[in-house]
């Protein structure tokens, strides 16, 4: 895994094959990010568990000595030279073998009570807060299934560590923002790793959410900015907003905070990051990270390891958009520090990292203790580094008052969702998949189905594209689909097409209408919302034509902003925070 990592991604300058190590941030920078620009008052934050963990010297057996030495030729002979008796020697065997049991047991206990220990650092939280039941996966022709993890990084001011670490004093104590949210898809035959970054920036319509003690967070009327989900209850709603708007099944989630990317980070030993020129996020009115880098590559630990992930003012165009690709940068890499293996081989590293990741994380019941991790982080390693594919969700800027915060892109953030739903790699090579299942019940003949139609088509800053309902049933009466009729009453708006039908018998009616448009078999679903065949034309599919996303495209878009595992690429700093 990884190449050299001291060197710099940007050729033919001296001064970037230097690779330096710097343990805490340079100058006198602040370590508030300045939250006074975001909607709520709240601005960068991207951190996320619990103060750094300090090392455990374990108790050490010591060795028993079995035998005496004899003066006599150094062995365990008598003065005649004759061996000494077997009862003897099996006395002694037998009493060193008593020993080791014990310490065998005594070490035995020890381990157990350290495995307990570690899984009560574990915090947990219920998988999801919707209303909504998220579909099961599809398996491949091997029978397997993918695993998608929701990554989530809390800005919470709720501890000594986190106030310090986050600073803006008048954040303190307030309702926590999901202000990094990854998807993690490993495809169900482990040789690939996709990762989806959604903006905190982006505007859209939360689900409703039952907090774990009762309270109720009715769906969101207006849009609201993605990472105030985390205050709905908890990342049981994040989970829930993410399930709303892309339709893919999420497994499990893993939440941390400031302090624990700080503890995670020193028990890493650091982790290598490029910047094209010299880098001090702080601007004349207080705002930035306080990230100060000179031009090339360094190790960044501990807290300026959370600078660069909090930076957003002096990469690129001091947005959101390019704090989620030094993310990106950061992960790859962190992932290449850990496959080389050079840092874990000593033990009180790998119990300084245990301790680290169990006290920094918060995860769902289905993650709560070590050996699930342990075993989660196994499946993981199945993956290549060159397979690792990370990605931005497609997005577009918002106009009027939600100007400068964005929503996901029609058409590119749609293909992206469903290439995840439909296991499709993003680095665009072949995985193995298993073709959606016919049904057991075939379909009626054409002129025989019934078909609703309605416009779903709006979306948060549109209106309903005029006439959508219409256009898409005339292409189903051209297709011999008699029985088709518009559905006028209800105009509210989906994210992507879909057909739905309320039974067994109807499922092979509905997916012959999803291949008459070209419709994936992934968009047909069973639903008791519906008493017939019911076709949703969705904002990816306001204008007229084939429907743009086929089952046979399998190209990540452009907009997706791709980066490879492997690629060791340098953060573009802003001209206006160099020095």
């Amino acid at each position: 895994m990884g190449g050299p990592v001291g060197r710099s991604s940007m050729p033919g300058e001296e001064t970037r094959s230097r690779v330096r190590r710097a343990d805490r941030p340079g100058g006198d920078e602040s370590r508030d990010e300045g939250r006074a620009d975001s909607p709520e008052g709240r601005g960068d934050a991207a951190g996320s568990g619990d103060a750094p963990a300090r090392g455990r010297s374990g108790e050490r057996g010591r060795r028993a000595e079995g035998t005496r030495r004899g003066t006599a030729g150094g062995g365990s002979r008598g003065r005649s030279g004759r061996r000494a008796p077997k009862s003897g020697k099996r006395r002694v065997l037998r009493w060193s073998a008593s020993v080791l049991a014990v310490l065998i047991l005594v070490t035995g206990g020890a381990g157990y009570l350290y495995y307990e220990y570690l899984n009560s650092n574990i915090k947990k939280e219920d998988l999801t807060l919707g209303d909504k039941q998220m579909a099961d996966h599809k398996a491949n022709a091997a029978g397997q299934t993918p695993l998608n993890i929701l990554l989530i990084g809390s800005d919470a001011r709720d501890s000594a560590a986190n106030q310090k670490l986050g600073g803006a004093k008048e954040t303190f104590g307030a309702t926590p923002l999901a202000d990094v949210q990854m998807l993690l898809h490993l495809s169900a035959d482990r040789s690939n790793l996709s990762v989806i970054s959604m903006p905190r920036d982006t505007m859209l319509k939360m689900p409703k959410c039952t907090a774990p003690d009762g309270e109720v967070f009715a769906a969101s009327t207006r849009d609201v900015q993605t990472n105030e989900s985390l205050g709905r209850g908890g990342p049981g709603c994040t989970v829930a907003t993410w399930y709303e708007l892309t339709g893919i099944r999420i497994d499990h989630f893993m939440m941390i905070d400031f302090s624990g990317v700080v503890s995670m980070a020193d028990a890493i030993g650091g982790v290598p990051v490029c910047v094209d020129a010299n880098i001090h996020s702080r601007s004349a009115d207080g705002k930035g990270s306080g990230l100060k880098l000179e031009e090339g590559t360094t190790y960044v630990k501990g807290e300026q390891a959370l600078q660069w992930l909090r930076t957003r003012y002096g990469f690129e165009d001091n947005t959101d958009l390019g704090r989620a690709k030094a993310q990106h940068q950061y992960m790859n890499s962190m992932v290449r520090e850990l496959r080389k293996g050079t840092k874990l081989t000593d033990p009180a590293k790998l119990m300084n990292l245990a301790e680290a990741a169990t006290k920094a994380l918060t995860v769902d019941k289905g993650l709560d203790t070590v050996k699930k991790l342990y075993d989660l982080a196994e499946e993981f390693k199945k993956v290549p580094t060159k397979r690792i594919t990370m990605s931005t969700m497609p997005n577009v800027y918002g106009t009027g008052v939600n100007s400068g915060r964005v929503y996901p892109k029609a058409g590119d953030a749609e293909q992206l969702f469903r290439m995840v739903r439909d296991d499709v790699p993003l680095d665009g090579k072949a995985s193995q998949r298993k073709k959606p299942e016919e049904p057991k019940d075939p379909s009626a003949p054409v002129g025989e189905i019934a078909v609703s139609v309605r416009n779903g088509t709006a979306t948060d800053a549109l209106g309903p594209a005029s006439g959508r309902a219409g256009q898409v049933a005339d292409q189903l009466k051209d297709a011999g689909f008699g029985r088709t009729s518009i559905d006028s009453g209800n105009v509210t708006g989906v994210a992507r097409t879909g057909i739905l039908y309320p039974s067994a018998d109807l499922e092979g009616d509905a997916q012959a209408v999803a291949k008459a448009l070209g419709v994936p078999l992934s968009q047909v679903k069973r639903s008791t919302d519906v008493s017939g065949i019911s076709l949703a034309v969705g904002a990816d599919w306001r204008e007229d034509g084939a429907y743009p996303v086929s089952e046979g495209t399998e190209k990540t878009p452009e907009s997706a902003g791709a980066l490879n595992g492997e690629e060791e690429a340098c953060m573009k700093v802003n001209p206006n925070y160099t020095w």
